[in-house]
């Protein structure tokens, strides 16, 4: 053995004894997802969960199924961690009791509405105690308490107090329907695994240009004509049954049907109202600029057409009928000047000096009147506003009376929306897209037929590259705002828009990254010193993963077994480029 080895090996059993931790010790206390506000537990052990366990709570219509399933959950799970936590068992008294205590029972489940609880699990008692200002926050204490308790028989932590209350008031997954259909169980597993997350909003953008899978009573057609078929359709039962499971969940659903661009799927049923349908989306030879649709699937509203706002009041007096949140998505995003400079009736507005802002005016001056006399807030895409060619005066659209979605130019467009004024949800396409990086759905392109060394950078996929939990993760949704603009943003949604994703990839989509995004805007990505904590989240999300699987959600993993065995052995205190 040369001299060079010999120190080499010496220095490796320096730093094996005092740096690196024996195998044997590795072990965590259990841990919560998303990490509480105040988590006080000064000694960390665990005592039996009686067999007889039960959790007492006032009545209420969704609080109770709560109650019930988590109940269910407890007892059955029999949860298996991937590191065995290494905290001592006392045996001197099982936990006989969730007490559960409400002071406001009949607050609704609505923006803004309180959802903070404190729980306290004793050492020296049979019983724990959960109050909460509301049920909904009574349903995330159920949550976190899910998440204290393992093995085989069932052991829970003890000695502890868990107080814990939202950063953000909107925390939400947008999931589209329309490119690719999803069955209702897939829509109830996601809802019940974004409640296990604490994530508290729905946004369901149901039609686009591909396919209308709504079945309206007003306008039957529309689903007739324009969705995949029969099998790929929401009936009203359906729409009740997600709406009532959301509710059980404490998960609101905000109904998205986007118009007067993203329409192609109407023109079916009714083509006298739809520009530019059914046409070769970008044709031959075109400059991008003349692009009839953001994407194949051409078809936009005619704001210039009567009868166009006969079919829309139908539709958005039903939504509001089916769906009881006080939000309601009107879209507005990505109008396609082609679309509408195709039309004759609009050629003949433009010939007279007319503009295509002032044709996206007329659309929202009737209906966004409309949709706020059924006393609901209207929520639109930044676009409406922002756009580089059509948009309205913000004049028509007052931040009293409306919200912004912001997707584009990432802080830059935040900024610009609250310190206009707005109210304002946060779906950057450079961090919270969850499509991105899949490469892109069209055929025939020739970004793909490229040389050896060609720098891929974003990889075809117009938002590529894809983005990873981390990058989710410590993205700060109110960078560079001062405080009064800051309490402008609402919280934010990550995207899955399904050019390439349907119920097959749908849960290894979404979660982890959810998950992350999910503590990022409950509890925040700092720990108390400041510091971005996305190291100490790595194992904690590791765990969290291994929990959801066991839950029957197919989250995709985030490291090697090996890694997940030995925490903090994957971790690297360099750059990697």
């Amino acid at each position: 053995m040369s001299t060079n080895t010999f120190s080499i090996l010496i220095i490796f059993q320096i730093l094996s004894i005092f740096i690196l931790p024996p195998i044997s010790a590795v072990g965590s206390p259990i841990n919560i997802w998303p990490k509480p506000r105040s988590f006080t537990w000064t000694t960390p052990h665990a005592i039996p969960l009686s067999p007889s366990f039960t959790i007492t709570s006032p009545s209420h219509p969704y609080l109770t199924p709560a109650v019930n399933r988590y109940l269910r959950q407890i007892q059955t799970a029999q949860y298996k961690p991937s590191i065995i936590p290494t905290i001592n068992l006392t045996t001197s008294l099982q936990l006989q009791t969730l007490s559960v205590t409400v002071s406001d029972i009949t607050a609704p489940l609505s923006h803004g509405v309180n959802e903070s609880y404190t729980l306290t699990i004793p050492s020296n008692t049979t019983s724990g105690t959960l109050t909460a200002a509301t049920p909904w926050g009574a349903m995330r204490g159920l949550e976190s308490f899910s998440q204290l308790v393992w093995g085989n028989p069932a052991r829970v932590g003890a000695g502890l107090v868990v107080s814990d209350w939202p950063m953000f008031e909107h925390r939400g997954i947008l999931l589209d329907t329309s490119r690719n259909y999803y069955g209702v169980d897939d829509l109830l597993r996601l809802i019940g695994a974004m409640s296990a997350n604490k994530l508290n909003v729905f946004h369901w953008h149901i039609t686009d240009s591909q396919s209308f899978p709504l079945v309206l009573k007003s306008e039957p057609e529309l689903a007739m004509t324009g969705s995949y078929g029969p099998d790929m359709q929401y009936s009203v039962e359906d729409v009740k049954r997600v709406v009532e499971f959301g509710m059980e969940h404490g998960v609101r659903i905000i109904p998205e049907i986007d118009m007067p661009g993203h329409t192609g799927s109407w023109a079916e049923a009714y083509p006298e109202i739809v520009a530019c349908a059914n046409m070769f989306w970008w044709p031959a030879g075109a400059p991008w600029e003349e692009r009839l649709a953001a994407e194949p699937g051409t078809g936009h509203l005619n704001p210039l057409i009567p009868k166009t706002y006969d079919v829309v009041k139908n539709i958005i007096n039903e939504m509001t009928t089916l769906f009881p949140d006080s939000f309601y998505h009107g879209g507005a995003d990505e109008v396609v000047p082609g679309c509408w400079k195709a039309d004759p009736t609009i050629q003949k507005h433009l010939a007279g000096n007319g503009t295509l802002s002032q044709v996206l005016e007329i659309f929202i001056n009737n209906t966004n009147p409309y949709i706020l006399s059924l006393n609901r807030m209207a929520v639109y895409w930044e676009d409406v506003i922002l756009d580089g060619e059509i948009k309205v005066n913000p004049s028509i659209l007052p931040p009293s009376t409306t919200i912004m979605q912001t997707w584009n130019g990432g802080p830059d467009n935040t900024k610009r929306l609250v310190s206009a004024g707005y109210r304002t949800i946060v779906s950057s396409a450079d961090f919270y897209y969850l499509d991105c990086g899949h490469g892109d759905f069209t055929g025939n392109n020739s970004a793909y037929d490229q040389p050896p060394g060609f720098k891929q950078t974003k990889g075809g996929s117009w938002c590529g590259p894809f983005k990873s939990w981390q990058l989710i993760y410590n993205y700060d949704i109110t960078y560079g705002l001062n405080e009064t603009e800051e309490k402008l943003v609402l919280g934010g949604e990550v995207a899955l828009w399904s050019e390439q994703a349907d119920p097959r990839v749908l849960d290894s989509r979404i979660w982890p990254r959810a998950s992350a995004f999910a503590e990022s805007l409950w509890s925040g990505n700092r720990d108390e010193m400041g510091m971005k904590r996305s190291v100490d989240a790595t194992d904690r999300l590791n765990e969290w993963v291994n929990r959801m699987v066991s839950r029957g959600v197919k989250a995709e993993p985030i490291q090697p077994l090996w890694c997940v065995r030995n925490p903090g052995m994957c971790n690297t205190y360099n750059p990697i480029f």
